[in-house]
């Protein structure tokens, strides 16, 4: 469950104007799309195009100027090791094009407001990027421990994957 990061050194003009919704059952295809990229090099789990449909109520997507989806974040509630309430966050991951730019900025702040919304105390992350994003908004290394064990049991050591947490509280 790796989630994608910018890659290093990426840097363009800003977005204009990013509108960040709910995915719905219809944008399927295009999560789908948007992750392919990063399923092939390895940063993102392959998932078959009809999980996106069954999960599409997990997922938050970017769109900037033509209405495209420049970016996407799922976010999944589960009890941390200790059954207290925790998500985790997933797929997450921006158009070659958009990185940089403030699409995943926005995406992140949007769903850190969906966990704090639903009562979740903290958020876990795996990346097997540098994680840069991720810091910058309060996230800190570790926490596998107390992650959710369901998901933690889902890691792949081979892919290189470190936890990320951030309080909510």
């Amino acid at each position: 469950m790796t989630t994608a990061t910018p890659r290093p050194g990426v840097r363009s003009e800003p977005v204009a104007a990013v509108s960040v919704r709910p995915a719905g059952r219809s944008d399927a295809a295009a999560l789908h799309r948007l992750s392919v990229p990063f399923v092939r090099e390895g940063a993102l789990r392959d998932r078959p195009a009809g999980v996106y449909a069954r999960d599409a109520a997990d997922f938050l997507v970017a769109e900037a100027g033509q209405g495209g989806l420049e970016g996407c974040v799922a976010l999944c509630r589960r009890p941390d090791a200790y059954g207290r309430a925790a998500a985790v966050l997933y797929n997450f991951c921006v158009a070659e094009g958009s990185q940089g730019r403030g699409v995943g900025s926005a995406l992140l702040r949007a769903v850190l407001g969906e966990a704090a919304a639903q009562g979740v105390a903290r958020v876990f992350t795996a990346t097997a990027g540098g994680g840069e994003l991720f810091l910058r908004h309060g996230f800190t290394p570790g926490g596998e421990e107390e992650a959710p064990p369901r998901w933690r049991s889902g890691l792949d050591p081979a892919r290189g994957s470190w936890v990320l947490v951030r309080s909510l509280v």
